[in-house]
């Protein structure tokens, strides 16, 4: 995980050089940009292994840009950790359905924000192995980070993907909503119950086209589990 390069991108020039003096000690390479336009073309041209984006930029705001990168199939995979100064908990849900994989909280310590970063890095290593799977003809390809159902293309959000790469990687296992917030979104980011149900729905959505929104089951007193046995299926909530 050492000499992973890290996008720092906040237009307080005392900020940045703050985190990439913790991080060059902690052993990572740093770029920096201080605006969203600097920030994609070193996005493009650099492929960072994680983005350090603050909220408020001048332009383009950071949510809009973490928005542009998760559309782009190129950059989609690249883990995004929100810096903000609002703490409010519509906003850091807002920053999370923008494809963030994280987020933290101005003023923050480096130590905080060195532990988070591993944290993505670790997560996102193991939901971004090269080898796709393939289940009755849902396969996801984590390469082109495509998702097919009888090689027809799937559309969902970056949450959404995250989700069906988790459960796919460990098929017929329940998990309650705490594991799946540790392994999906990080067990340092604070998100209800309600929000990982809401995910679950837009991600039985996305399948239902093509009948594979029942392998997506809900295990009463649990959580949720991905399973091809139909006849232990539970009912939605």
């Amino acid at each position: 995980m050492k000499n992973e390069r890290i996008l720092i991108v906040d237009d307080e020039a005392a900020i940045r050089e703050m985190i990439a003096i913790a991080l060059d000690l902690a052993g990572f390479e740093c770029i920096e940009a201080e605006d969203a336009l600097q920030a994609h073309h070193l996005v493009v041209d650099e492929r960072p292994a994680l983005i350090l984006l603050d909220w408020m930029l001048p332009g383009m705001t950071g949510i809009e840009l973490a928005r542009r990168l998760k559309r782009d199939e190129n950059t989609s995979e690249i883990p995004i950790i929100m810096l903000t100064a609002r703490g409010e908990e519509d906003n850091k849900i807002q920053g999370l359905d923008a494809g963030a994989d994280d987020y933290i909280t101005k003023p923050f310590s480096t130590r905080e924000l060195i532990s988070r970063i591993k944290a993505v890095l670790r997560r996102s290593s193991a939901l971004n192995q090269e080898k796709a799977i393939e289940v009755e003809g849902l396969k996801l390809d984590p390469v082109s980070h495509r998702i097919t159902a009888h090689d027809k293309p799937v559309e969902m959000g970056p949450t959404e993907y995250r989700l069906l790469a988790f459960f796919m990687s460990h098929p017929e296992r329940a998990y309650t909503r705490t594991q799946m917030l540790d392994q999906v979104w990080g067990g340092n980011v604070y998100v209800e119950d309600r929000t990982i149900d809401v995910h679950i729905r837009r991600l039985r959505k996305a399948l239902e086209p093509f009948g594979f929104e029942r392998f997506i089951q809900t295990v009463r007193g649990t959580g949720y589990r991905f399973s091809t046995q139909v006849e232990d299926r539970a009912e939605a909530p």
